[in-house]
């Protein structure tokens, strides 16, 4: 065979080791500098072949099991830092808050925000955004009667919808996404919707869907290669949703520009026109105000909506404990309506749904962080500007922290007196500067949503199911979700006519 015949073998062959020893070395770990263990990468894929894309937490927890605390492993070709427990993912977001402070964009809420908003942001739009997010909340009441006053209205309306059911089973996803969703409604645009307005559950299901939409397999085989699967289905639908979500806020937008009052301000879309007004801050675009809002529904309604949902199965599936508590609430508070104030005397009914917010443990995964700078951290070198995901159900069930980590067991969060007591590990809206900037609101509503149901109702399985049958396994994803179930809520004989 001639040699002009065998250059183009030759020339491919040549391509190929080149290829090959370029991702070798993208692969390769500093050995010398002590970077996080893990397992060895495939060229291309990562270590994709090593996780289910379905049980995305449960895959890392594994190789937790066998890597330690702090590990490498890489989604595709993006090479990432899991850290795991509670005194490592402490210490990073806590001690060293500013090294681990910054959010690592997941690529379609890059296409859907381009670093705009709060959730997803950083440098001075996130700092300002937040700090004017934060203050227009305090403004609102959020933390103070102002708007525990909007919770306990729109816990009452809930009680008058499951009424309704006369004590037959149905399905609790939707009213309660209504009801959590009414609460932002309340403070962001300054009114309420009624629960079978087409506007209204257009915009809280579509935002449902987006959000189951981003953790599934396909999207996160998008997240890791966006080059090669831009044409997926999910990803199509999930800006679609988006689309349509944002013109219905343009709507909303413009109806409260047009009738903007600049002596009273309704909510928070009215508080960011006025500012705007007043100030030359370039930071106070529409861009930022539509991003902001979408993160306050996206991150306000499902994740407050779903913890609810799973104390009310708790409750069936351990009815002693549903009885404890309702015992609490009637000998401490009877038939008035319950307030925050009451969190202060219901010990138990408090433990109760501190103990579903760690046992549901909704975000487990917590949202992707970015390192600062280079980083000596725990005897690990960890590189500027690598994404890190601090596992939050991995400090919620820690078994060195909690004496039950797998069990439904709200004495983790009461005292030898019965009285209750905050625990350090207990961390579901995270820590650091990067926490939940809507923590006080959430807890106001699942304590109140959550003891005024238990006082008003008695929770149990459908007709010819079993307690024990119960199926209390998560639907895995950004967040966790009970498996699509029906209970009755039978209205309580003394409190029916409240």
């Amino acid at each position: 065979m001639a040699l002009r015949e065998l250059l183009p073998s030759l020339s491919s062959s040549f391509l190929l080791i080149i290829l090959m020893l370029v991702l070798l070395l993208f692969f390769r770990r500093d050995k010398r500098r002590n970077e996080p263990p893990g397992p060895p990468p495939l060229p291309v894929v990562g270590n994709l072949l090593l996780l289910d894309l379905k049980r995305l937490f449960t895959s890392f927890m594994e190789l937790s099991n066998k890597f330690g605390s702090v590990f490498t492993l890489y989604l595709g070709l993006k090479k990432v830092v899991v850290l795991t427990g509670y005194q490592t993912v402490k210490e990073a977001l806590h001690t060293f808050d500013e090294t681990f402070g910054e959010r690592d964009n997941l690529v379609i809420t890059e296409e859907l925000s381009s670093g705009h908003g709060i959730t997803w942001s950083n440098g001075d739009s996130w700092r300002e955004m937040r700090r004017f997010s934060m203050a227009t909340l305090k403004d609102f009441g959020m933390g103070r009667r102002a708007c525990e006053e909007k919770i306990i209205e729109e816990s009452q309306h809930l009680v008058k919808v499951w009424r309704a059911f006369k004590g037959k089973p149905f399905d609790n996803t939707n009213s309660l996404n209504y009801a959590i969703s009414n609460i932002i409604c309340s403070i962001t645009y300054g009114q309420r919707f009624e629960y079978d307005d087409p506007e209204f559950t257009t915009l809280v299901e579509e935002s449902q869907e987006r959000i189951h939409l981003s953790s599934t397999p396909s999207m996160q085989i998008y997240y890791m290669f966006p080059w090669l699967f831009s044409w997926i289905a999910n990803r199509r639908k999930y800006l679609e949703l988006a689309k349509s979500n944002k013109q219905q806020n343009r709507v909303f937008f413009a109806r409260l520009k047009e009738s903007l009052d600049p002596e009273k301000s309704r909510g928070l879309v009215d508080a960011f026109y006025l500012h705007q007004q007043k100030t030359n801050n370039k930071h106070y675009t529409e861009e930022n105000l539509m991003s902001m809002v979408m993160n306050y529904f996206g991150g306000g309604t499902d994740t407050s909506s779903t913890t609810l949902r799973w104390g009310l199965l708790y409750m069936v599936k351990h009815k002693h404990i549903q009885e404890r508590a309702q015992d609490e609430i009637k000998t401490l508070v009877g038939d008035r309506q319950i307030t925050m104030g009451d969190r202060k005397i219901l010990h138990f009914t408090n433990a109760v749904v501190c103990e579903t917010q760690r046992l549901s443990s909704i975000t487990p995964l917590g949202l992707p962080h970015k390192t600062t700078r280079d980083v000596l951290f725990r005897g690990h070198f960890i590189r500027k500007g690598t994404t890190v995901y601090p596992l939050l159900g991995s400090v919620l069930h820690d078994e060195t922290q909690w004496e039950k980590p797998r069990s439904f067991h709200p004495d983790h969060f009461l005292d030898k007196d019965g009285k209750f007591t905050r625990r350090d590990a207990f961390m579901p809206f995270s820590t650091g500067r990067r926490y939940c900037p809507g923590e006080s609101l959430a807890i106001m509503e699942l304590f109140i949503f959550f003891s005024t149901l238990l006082q008003r109702f008695r929770f149990t399985a459908p007709p010819g199911v079993l307690e024990e049958d119960l199926d209390v396994t998560p639907q895995q994803g950004f967040i966790m979700t009970p498996l699509t179930h029906t209970l009755c809520a039978v209205p309580d004989a003394h409190t029916s006519q409240l």
